[in-house]
């Protein structure tokens, strides 16, 4: 049974996409919805002796940010679904697998962005690397999304 189902967010239109077909895909099995953004700590070399220090006003600032966007994404979901919000820092592909591990999530459903060649060799894969290590099954989304009509607004 598929009960809870997390969804990464980002804010690009793809994790917007993906939020509106798991949003559906939750309706038809009854399941929770976590929404879950991952804020990555901004790090800056203030002096090699001392090694990288981090910009916790930034990083607050950012947080905050986060979660008025995502409190506003969770309320333009179907009522009728229970939803819950989740922030966390750090890097993005552990914090994902993590919260599946600490929220028993029967399914993640992740956008990919469809990098390919030097763009994914730099940059890689954050639903990638959720897919190899996640604690469970992931459906990974990518543009267009088959079976999904929706309206751009």
């Amino acid at each position: 049974m598929i009960k809870k189902i997390l969804v990464p967010i980002d804010f690009s239109d793809y994790s917007k996409n993906a939020l509106k077909y798991a949003a559906d895909f939750a309706k038809n099995f009854s399941a929770k919805l976590f929404l879950i953004y991952v804020v990555e700590p901004m790090i800056y070399p203030a002096d090699f002796s001392m090694g990288q220090i981090a910009i916790p006003s930034t990083d607050i600032d950012i947080h905050n940010r986060a979660e008025e966007e995502l409190k506003k994404l969770a309320d333009e979901i179907d009522k009728d679904l229970q939803v819950e919000t989740i922030i966390k820092t750090g890097k993005p592909f552990v914090e994902i697998n993590e919260t599946a591990r600490e929220n028993d999530i029967d399914l993640i459903i992740i956008a990919t962005h469809g990098h390919t060649g030097v763009e994914h060799l730099l940059f890689g894969s954050t639903a990638e690397k959720v897919v190899r290590k996640a604690p469970c099954p992931v459906l990974t989304l990518r543009e267009p999304i088959k079976g999904f009509v929706y309206k751009n607004e």
